[in-house]
């Protein structure tokens, strides 16, 4: 309605053609914070410092390490548990941590990966489902 008021002929094509969103960031898409960030702090520390910037208790983390190895994302996960964020793992080590662990049946770095692969996509049609079922 608010689309249509604003202004009457792109309104009503805006609320005809527009669709929902969650709000979601990729921590792995912001360049030139992790640059300025691993230049003047510590880069293992990047995905936390996002988290903490951008995190609310009541979000969700998913951590993706397929070695489980990786402290960077050790990090970020430490920091959204303290702040109140849910966490979960796709991973060996985040299991220790995460409120939800999702580890695949693999030892190899490509199968590991090949696997997580519907793990997203189910995920994603699960959010769908829950927030936009008609």
């Amino acid at each position: 309605k608010a689309l249509k008021q604003t202004d009457p002929e792109r309104g009503a094509e805006l609320a005809k053609k527009l669709q929902g969103g969650l709000p979601a960031i990729a921590l792995t898409n912001h360049a030139a914070l992790s640059s300025a960030f691993a230049n003047d702090v510590d880069g293992t520390l990047s995905y936390a410092q996002q988290v903490n910037g951008y995190g609310k208790a009541g979000d969700i983390f998913l951590g993706i390490s397929t070695s489980g190895n990786a402290e960077n994302v050790m990090y970020a996960a430490v920091t959204a548990k303290a702040k109140g964020l849910k966490v979960i793992g796709l991973t060996g080590k985040l299991a220790k941590i995460a409120d939800v662990s999702i580890i695949v049946p693999e030892q190899e770095t490509y199968k590991i990966q090949e696997l997580h692969l519907p793990i997203y996509h189910a995920l994603c049609l699960m959010l769908e489902d829950r927030f936009y079922a008609e």
